[in-house]
Parts: structure tokens; C-alpha cells; sequence
């Protein structure tokens, strides 16, 4: 009993530390990723159900494009409402060709957009994306402009955003 002390502690203070170097401080790193729809009976680890046009689909887990396949943003107002907007992303040469691979092979399934842990859109691709341009048309906030801003460049901006 006497050893279970000592690696109760330890665990404990492993555990602990984590919380306070956090410090309670918010994350506000920037997330886009776009996930394409798959069948409901691949790995239940891989994939994930989402509301779609009313109806439930399933998502894979990996992304088809993130942050890192990103080169600028450019955000617009939607059509939803005052404080509702949209981003068009601007993909790097290899991220756009796979795109326009992926979307050629899944044309009439959906694509969903998550920003900063949240889905916020979601897109029938009923045509190949050739054009290297991916569009979130609603669901964007102030908040996630702002936190995509310390991340990456705007279209038409000269240099890249330092990574903190």
C-alpha cells in the first residue's frame, strides 16, 4: 500500500500541471478544416455523424483540407444576417490539386466546413473544384476572423503571419 502513495502523487501532480500552465488562458489558435462525406458503415472510429440538408451523414475524421494547406483568407458578409459571415480560402498548388481530385471522385456527396472546433457550413459538390478556392458561406463570427487573422494573411496581403 505504501508504494501506491508515491504513484498516486505522482499522477496526480502529472495531471495538475498541465491545468497550470494552461492557466486558464483561451486558445485562440485558428482551426478550418473540410471534411467529405463517407458511408455509415467505414470504421465508426474514422468517421463522424452530422446533421446535413436534414438529414444525418457521416463525415470522415480526417480532413481533406486544414490550416496548413491554407495560403489566405478573405472574408465577406453573408447573407444570413449583421453579424454572419463568410471566408473564401485561398489553397496552396498541392492542396487545390487534391481538392480538385477529391471532388471530381465525390461529386453529389457533402463537404462540411468546421472553424475553430464548431461546424459552421456545409456544401453539396455537385462539380469539380478546380480553381483552388474553398468557400465557407455562413457561420463565421468577428471572433473567428479575428483569431484567423494572427494565423494567415488576407487575399491579397504581402507576407505571412507568424505562427505564435
Amino acid at each position: 500500500m505504501s508504494f501506491r502513495l508515491p504513484a498516486l502523487m505522482v499522477m496526480l501532480s502529472l495531471a495538475l500541471s498541465s491545468a497550470i500552465f494552461a492557466s486558464g488562458k483561451k486558445d485562440d489558435k485558428a482551426s478550418v478544416t473540410f471534411h467529405m462525406e463517407t458511408e455509415n458503415t467505414d470504421n465508426p472510429k474514422m468517421i463522424f455523424p452530422q446533421l446535413a440538408n436534414g438529414q444525418t451523414r457521416y463525415f470522415r475524421r480526417m480532413s481533406e483540407a486544414n490550416m496548413n494547406d491554407i495560403v489566405s483568407f478573405n472574408p465577406f458578409p453573408s447573407e444570413m444576417g449583421d453579424d454572419d459571415y463568410g471566408i473564401v480560402f485561398q489553397l496552396k498548388n498541392h492542396a487545390a490539386t487534391r481538392i480538385a481530385a477529391i471532388t471530381n471522385a465525390n461529386q453529389g456527396r457533402w463537404m462540411i466546413a468546421q472553424l475553430n472546433g464548431r461546424v459552421v457550413d456545409g456544401v453539396l459538390i455537385d462539380q469539380q473544384i478546380n480553381d483552388g478556392l474553398l468557400v465557407i458561406w455562413k457561420g463565421v463570427t468577428l471572433a473567428d476572423i479575428d483569431a484567423l487573422d494572427k494565423a494567415l494573411p488576407r487575399t491579397g496581403q504581402d507576407g505571412k503571419k507568424k505562427k505564435k
